[in-house]
């Protein structure tokens, strides 16, 4: 895939200093707190990050699926040329599906229960098409042969519960593809399956998206499932975006001390069998009353006075790699123990061998 050339077009989705407030409890929750982010034709991008860390409401919010009693959203949202933030009830719902449509993480709850699956998608390609049924479902039979269900024909009218969750999911990407969206938001698509159905549905969304030329925002808090997809890495704490980059670079040159301990916090992390996983310590702030500086200062290794008197600034790395950290080169020099650690276990587990 060619990112680069990709990043040099208009972007078809674009977030400027999106900020999500949820009001109705004892004080406001600042869930979204000055997102940026651009995500280009053909492109996939991977919100990451700990649960509460605001990936799930920034990518709702690209939908406008927040109780609108209870929001606030400010900032401005673009997607292929909609100004989302200002559609009005009619335009809006034209919007979800032929524009952008969203796979859940949990298909059983997002699917209607009373009808069959393919009743669903046959209703939502009409809401946006003046085809008739007969039509309809042929497209709708056209989309399970293309994510791969078995006997598409008949489980066209089998009802959610009938159907396993790998299948579920699949449905739902169905249904997702039914009125051939530009830009298609995944949230957590694969926690509730096994590993194996994860990979499944992980290179199925990776081969549509080579064939359909989607835009893709994948939410996830398994940086393994991003690497299988993403283009770029978006590393969300707190409401924002604290490190952004291209997936290699991220994953290779990580310069944020969030995305570090993420990428040690996993299984594979360890560099040795049996070695004890590394854990972040202490616990995520409290949105309803974020610190002045830096969020992440009192669970960070590196952390300084500076961090906790201001919000750091994004600072640039080269080759649209940025991370909001003042401590960048404190981050780098970790990475290069680490792998130098790794080279010397290497080394002497070859010559004891």
């Amino acid at each position: 895939m060619n990112t680069a050339s990709r990043a040099d077009s208009a972007p078809i989705v674009s977030v400027r200093d999106l900020r999500v407030t949820f009001n109705g409890g004892k004080k406001p929750v600042s869930a979204v707190n000055g997102v940026d982010l651009s995500v280009a034709r053909g492109e996939t991008v991977a919100l990451i990050g700990e649960s509460g860390s605001g990936k799930s409401v920034t990518l709702r919010s690209l939908l406008r699926l927040h109780p609108e009693r209870r929001t606030r959203i400010e900032g401005r949202i673009e997607v292929a040329g909609e100004d989302v933030l200002a559609l009005g009830s009619r335009a809006l719902a034209d919007y979800r599906g032929r524009v952008a449509s969203m796979i859940f993480q949990e298909p059983l709850l997002a699917l209607d229960p009373v009808y069959t699956v393919g009743q669903q998608i046959v209703e939502s390609i009409r809401r946006h098409e003046r085809i008739s049924p007969a039509e309809a479902r042929k497209r709708a039979l056209e989309l399970f042969e293309r994510v791969r269900i078995p006997s598409p024909e008949r489980r066209l009218d089998a009802y959610p519960h009938e159907m396993s969750g790998g299948m579920r999911q699949r449905a739902m990407i169905a249904l997702a593809l039914a009125c051939r969206p530009q830009v298609l938001l995944a949230d957590e698509p694969t926690t509730a399956l096994d590993a194996t159905v994860q990979i499944q549905i992980l290179l199925l969304l990776r081969e549509l998206q080579r064939e359909l030329g989607l835009a893709i925002v994948f939410v996830t808090h398994d940086m393994g499932a991003a690497v299988e997809v993403a283009d770029r890495f978006a590393v969300m704490y707190a409401g924002r975006i604290v490190e952004e980059g291209p997936t290699r670079e991220v994953i290779r040159n990580p310069r944020h001390p969030y995305t570090l301990a993420l990428m040690q916090a996993r299984a594979d992390g360890a560099m040795e069998k049996g070695a004890r996983l590394a854990s972040i310590p202490g616990a995520p702030p409290d949105l309803a009353q974020l610190p002045t500086g830096c969020a992440f200062a009192e669970r960070c290794t590196f952390v300084q006075p500076a961090c906790l008197q201001s919000r750091p600034e994004a600072v640039e790395l080269g080759g649209g790699h940025r991370a909001r950290c003042l401590r960048t080169d404190a981050t780098a020099q970790a990475v290069a123990q680490s792998a130098r650690a790794t080279a010397n276990t290497s080394i002497l587990l070859t010559e004891t061998a």
